[in-house]
């Protein structure tokens, strides 16, 4: 228990330096400021489809039905992209060095209990800390050059990496680490998405510095993939 305060506490404390303070407890939300932290279901750790299907079914897709996702969706593929599954702090996708360069962010749209907003995902405490307020992926589709299914898209997942945190061991080797490990907690939830009967298309191409901004991430992160996410359309 005490070892989840801390970690909260230090989570907020990140989030404060960001311009988010005065933390107040408020059911399952918590108000910092104009921000909120989001405490997210507990992620399944068992599903009904087989992995060989997930992999069998899994396909790039770009038009999305207009219907919304739940949180508890939206818990379950962060926790399958980046998910602590270890009281050591392992996660579901492998890392050089045990070192996580990643942050993963949601730009949410439609998504049933919160808020339309950039969110930043805590792995430690599996929650969610509001970055930025309002509905932001029309700004994302024009920054990944127009690309209609950022728009399109209940939510868009976008993977950050902070390099330093492995070049600092592997040198220039780092950099190549870090993409590495995008790709696969990238993979682990397009493969999420299968199984909960959601389609996703991971996209490379944007301009770093405008997605930057609309995250309201410190500088130290660059945007490295964008996954946005929904039912397909029919």
């Amino acid at each position: 228990m005490f070892v989840a305060y801390f970690r909260t506490a230090a989570f907020v404390l990140l989030m404060a330096a960001a311009g988010i303070v005065a933390v107040l407890a408020k059911g399952g939300v918590m108000t910092a400021g104009a921000a909120e932290i989001i405490r997210l279901p507990k992620p399944a750790t068992e599903g009904e489809m087989s992995l060989e299907k997930t992999l069998a079914e899994r396909r790039s897709v770009r038009n999305y039905a207009d219907e919304a996702l739940s949180l508890r969706q939206i818990s379950q593929m962060l926790w399958a992209a980046q998910g602590e599954t270890d009281s050591r702090g392992f996660r579901t996708a492998p890392s050089a060095g045990a070192l996580y360069p990643l942050e993963v962010f949601v730009a949410a749209g439609n998504v049933e209990n919160l808020s339309p907003g950039i969110y930043r995902y805590n792995p430690e405490t599996h929650e969610l800390a509001q970055t930025s307020e309002g509905d932001r992926r029309k700004e994302l589709c024009r920054a990944a050059l127009n690309q209609s299914a950022a728009s399109r898209a209940p939510a868009v997942f976008v993977f950050g990496a902070v390099f330093e945190r492995v070049t600092g061991k592997y040198g220039k080797q780092g950099i190549k680490y870090a993409f590495m490990e995008a790709g696969h907690a990238a993979q682990n939830l397009c493969l999420q998405a299968v199984s909960l009967d959601l389609a996703s298309v991971p996209m490379g191409a944007f301009d770093d510095k405008t997605i930057q901004s609309i995250l309201n991430a410190e500088k130290d992160i660059r945007p490295v993939y964008l996954v946005p996410v929904g039912k397909a359309a029919k």
